[in-house]
């Protein structure tokens, strides 16, 4: 008959592996969009720093612009957040 202390082990290490495992695959696809975010965190940088947002955000505070457009990106505090909570999660990821 075989040693239950084994069977215990296997089965426990078993259950790691099975998490381990989904924990994994989830992480592959969650990396796969990190990438796409950073493509876009570094669009949103360019922007946020050009002449574009600038004249753009004196339109805005000029009122020149409709009133129905949503324009989130031209909130200093909103824009500048991001940026600093995606250079958080970037130093956080390096620090793993």
């Amino acid at each position: 008959m075989a040693n239950s202390k084994a069977i215990s082990r296997i089965s426990q290490m078993e259950a790691l592996f099975d998490a381990a495992r989904a924990g994994v695959d989830a992480l592959e696809k969650e990396v796969g969009k990190f990438k796409n975010l950073r493509d876009m965190m570094e669009r949103l940088e360019a922007y946020y720093t050009s002449a574009d947002w600038k004249k753009d955000f004196a339109l805005d505070e000029g009122e020149k612009l409709p009133l129905d457009l949503k324009r989130g990106v031209l909130s200093e505090d909103g824009i500048y957040d991001l940026l600093e909570r995606y250079r958080d999660l970037k130093e956080a990821l390096h620090e793993c």
